[in-house]
């Protein structure tokens, strides 16, 4: 049994058909007095259903297993993620291909980690990896971080400083993580990387080619992720489900819609990460989610992912809402206030505070229902949910920035804003126009 209680604890779910391996693992895990083992699982059914109603923080899974052998584990952790988004996710497999690694996190987000069955009773690379994704960090097997970086670098001529940037890259770090460690900005490691990657293309033989195209894989996956992509998907509950089906929506049918996305970032978070126990700083990421799920529902708002530090919400869809700016504007000044008084409460447990930057975008986006009769997914594509990142990324502590449209739409706008002068956001051609909100004014109107 576990020396922690769950509400103290990261919580864990374990999946393998294995009956010695997963008790094995369980054993593993439960030996670490912040990690406490909620259930197990065998197979496929068994993973979805335990780990559905359980609702761990991490789940760690084998990638085979029954019914059929395939990719069993994988696409039950895609679903848990859906219907719980934020779980954190370690994949144990006996295949140290690199390649089939990068695809695996590329396919999730951040919160994702790959490792070797024939190596996690070395050291603690397991219970740090549970510890990593469930804070949002991402974790690979040092034999892959290997297998990918020697090629590259072993005849490249690196600088001890080009090097550790190539590390990093393999170690799938965050740009922003990356940031911190170098004390710079994202967009220098950005550019920074970039650079490598062209100097190492240079002087690459055609044995390196490979290797380097997969490092340029396992990046793009990193920025892609931090980056959110253009696409909001959520596993739609039972309800909603059968009442989309009552109004006409027809599976795989796609539909324009008008909404208001809304995104949330924690500032300096890779630094509080750097610095914060991973089991606290899990406690944290788990409270400050439930009050900003809270504060989105509130205005009828779907959640559509955790991502990390990060919060993707849309308002105006699958049921659409005619003053879907003045709820979204509505949720972000609740979003603040909540997180406010989890900032107090922290401050007296001596945590660090969470402050949030909110991005609101408003306009056209593609919607559509996928998947089967038995399970939905609901799927909201469009450049507005890549702009809300990008105003995200221009609201400092405590600050919402609104699109041009968002503020067009709201029927009072508040007393207070500031416009802003319409500066290039990337992925834009043209400069685009936007409204600054202070916690104080958005508090004054909620």
């Amino acid at each position: 049994m576990a020396d922690a209680a769950p509400g103290d604890s990261i919580s864990v779910f374990l999946a393998d058909d294995n009956l010695i391996v997963r008790e094995g693992v369980r054993a593993l895990v439960n030996r670490e007095p912040d990690l406490v083992v909620i259930g197990v699982a065998a197979d496929y059914d068994e993973l979805v259903k335990g780990a559905t109603e359980a609702a761990p923080q991490v789940l760690v899974t084998d990638v085979r297993m029954p019914p059929d052998f395939q990719r069993e584990g994988i696409e039950a952790a895609k679903e848990i993620r859906r219907r719980h988004p934020g779980t954190g996710v370690v994949v144990l497999s006996q295949y140290d291909d690199p390649e089939y690694a990068i695809a695996l996190l590329s396919e999730g987000a951040a919160g994702c980690a790959y490792l070797l069955k024939d190596r996690i009773a070395e050291g603690d690379q397991l219970v740090q990896a549970i510890r990593a994704v469930a804070t949002g960090g991402t974790a690979l097997d040092p034999a892959i971080v290997d297998s990918l970086m020697q090629p590259v670098a072993s005849d490249s001529g690196l600088s001890p400083e080009d090097e550790e940037l190539l590390r990093f890259v393999a170690e799938g770090k965050p740009i922003k993580a990356i940031a911190v460690v170098r004390r710079t900005t994202p967009e220098a490691v950005s550019d920074a990387v970039e650079r490598l990657f062209l100097n190492i293309a240079k002087e690459a033989s055609s044995g390196g080619g490979g290797a380097l195209k997969r490092l340029r894989m396992l990046h793009q996956a990193i920025v892609d992720r931090e980056e959110q992509g253009e696409t909001l998907s959520r596993l739609l509950p039972g309800g909603l489900a059968e009442k989309l089906r009552r109004d006409g929506r027809h599976i795989g049918e796609s539909e324009v819609v008008q909404v208001t996305v809304l995104m949330s970032d924690i500032r300096g978070y890779s630094t509080i990460a750097e610095h914060a126990s991973p089991t606290a700083l899990a406690t944290q990421l788990n409270e400050h989610r439930a009050a900003m799920n809270g504060a989105i529902l509130g205005e009828d708002g779907t959640v559509m992912q955790f991502v990390g530090d990060a919060v993707m919400a849309v308002f105006g869809a699958p049921v659409a809402l005619a003053d879907h700016c003045d709820r979204a504007l509505a949720a972000a000044g609740a979003m603040h206030v909540a997180q406010a008084a989890l900032n107090v409460r922290w401050k007296a447990e001596a945590r660090a505070p969470f402050g949030l930057g909110i991005g609101l975008s408003t306009g056209e986006a593609a919607a559509a229902l996928l998947g089967s009769e038995e399970r939905l997914e609901y799927t909201v594509v469009g450049d507005i949910v890549n702009l809300s990142q990008r105003l995200q990324q221009w609201a400092a502590e405590g600050e919402t920035v609104l699109s041009l449209p968002t503020w067009a739409g709201l029927s009072q706008p508040p007393q207070g804003a500031v416009e802003l002068e319409p500066a290039l956001v990337k992925g834009r051609s043209a400069p685009v126009a936007a409204w600054k909100l202070g916690a104080a004014i958005l508090a004054g109107g909620t």
